[in-house]
């Protein structure tokens, strides 16, 4: 990678088409490889290491502690172009966006204030809140001798956390529940990539198991079930997903695009036969196409929303608001993503499935992204709140 910008550059430009022209070329060269990457399995520690050094990961910072003090719809809506690109490398930010957001919303004080410097310094902060119970309980122990405090576990599904330079987790003690934030290049912190799903196999969403971390007692935030922004942070991790799915569709049509314009037999048709100018294949693009606009302007309207109500004192939309309109946008967007990534086959007959195209990864992306947080369950309290007004957000925090 080749392509760095310096935050500071960025500025005073932070409209969207501002900072598209500028992060362009670089998102392109993250683009390029996508198919090597994906056939070897290769982690993209480069492109997201060229994220942090263009300042990509500290738009959202406020520029007095050195970030680029971009809006969040903005910020989204560029990272929805890099998910049209690579859904692994955008995937992989989701619990680092998460974080600046919280930090946000947070009051003024020396821990906010000394994390949006870190992070504007090009820290990256990966997601290890899960782990592999038969229940959701969690198991992780947060310890304390004297004034010292550990972390001791293993977790799972531990997006971005292999590529971070600190990981927040959750812990447990005393049968209260904690956020803590670690090193990620402690000795006691062993990251594995054995993620082994079908889909956005980039992400590193595999175990973490830690040993004895320490924990910066400043760094230890009890996780209160009547935070006000709770809501909102929900809406913030669904919203990603709608994103990413988004980006894949998008990317689909793109692949479709490319494939069929240099063709020259359609199927089943004798003699040459430009497919381009085909009536049929014109319609299976065209509608794929339509699917993946959808898929966006509904992503899209949900981030306008989210960034509303982050820039908002008054919070003109309230937190539940945001997390029913997710919920929503949720039984749409990951079915276009899904339903586009499978009518681009359409196009080309058996020869659009070679290996060496890599068209499949698209559903297989698509499909895992839709499978994070199962619609089905969302679909239900979006109901139930409509039926009744009552909505349990716990049941679906993240």
């Amino acid at each position: 990678m080749t392509t760095e910008l310096n935050t500071m550059d960025l500025l005073p430009g932070t409209d969207f088409g501002s900072l598209a022209a500028r992060f362009s070329p670089l998102f392109e060269s993250i683009g390029q490889d996508v198919l090597e990457r994906e056939r070897n399995h290769v982690l993209p520690y480069d492109q997201v290491r060229s994220l942090q050094k263009a300042g990509f990961t500290s738009l959202r910072v406020p520029r007095e502690f050195g970030g680029g003090g971009v809006a969040l719809d903005v910020f989204l809506e560029l990272f929805l172009e890099l998910a049209s690109l690579d859904s692994n490398v955008a995937h992989l930010l989701r619990g680092h966006i998460v974080q600046v957001e919280s930090l946000l919303l947070q009051e003024d004080g020396p821990h906010r204030s000394r994390w949006l410097h870190r992070i504007a310094d090009g820290a990256l902060i990966g997601n290890a809140a899960s782990e592999r119970n038969t229940l959701t309980e969690i198991t992780t122990a947060l310890s304390r001798t004297g004034t010292d405090f550990t972390v001791s576990g293993t977790k799972y599904y531990t997006t971005g956390s292999i590529y971070s330079d600190w990981i927040s987790l959750s812990a447990a003690r005393d049968g209260e529940r904690y956020g803590v934030l670690v090193r990620a290049d402690h000795p006691g912190v062993s990251i594995q990539d054995d993620w082994d799903g079908f889909g956005q196999q980039l992400t590193g969403s595999g175990s973490l198991t830690l040993h004895q971390v320490p924990v910066d007692p400043s760094d230890i935030i009890v996780v209160d079930p009547a935070d006000p922004h709770l809501a909102f942070r929900t809406a913030l991790f669904q919203s990603i997903l709608l994103l990413v799915a988004s980006g894949i569709a998008q990317n689909a049509i793109n692949d479709a695009v490319a494939f069929v314009k240099p063709r020259k037999r359609t199927f089943a048709v004798a003699g040459e036969r430009i497919p381009a100018k085909e009536d049929l294949v014109q319609v299976v693009v065209g509608e794929a196409a339509a699917k993946a606009y959808a898929a966006k302007s509904t992503a899209l309207r949900v981030a306008r929303d989210l960034s509303d109500y982050a820039a908002s004192t008054g919070r003109a939309i309230t937190g539940e608001q945001l997390v029913v309109d997710a919920f929503k946008a949720q039984q749409v967007v990951l079915k276009l993503a899904q339903e586009t990534a499978s009518d681009i086959f359409e196009v080309g007959g058996a020869s659009a499935t070679s290996t060496d195209l890599l068209l499949d990864r698209h559903w297989r992306n698509a499909r895992t992204v839709a499978s994070h947080n199962p619609a089905k369950y969302r679909a239900r309290l979006v109901g139930e709140h409509l039926l009744t007004g009552t909505f349990e957000l716990y049941a679906s925090r993240t």
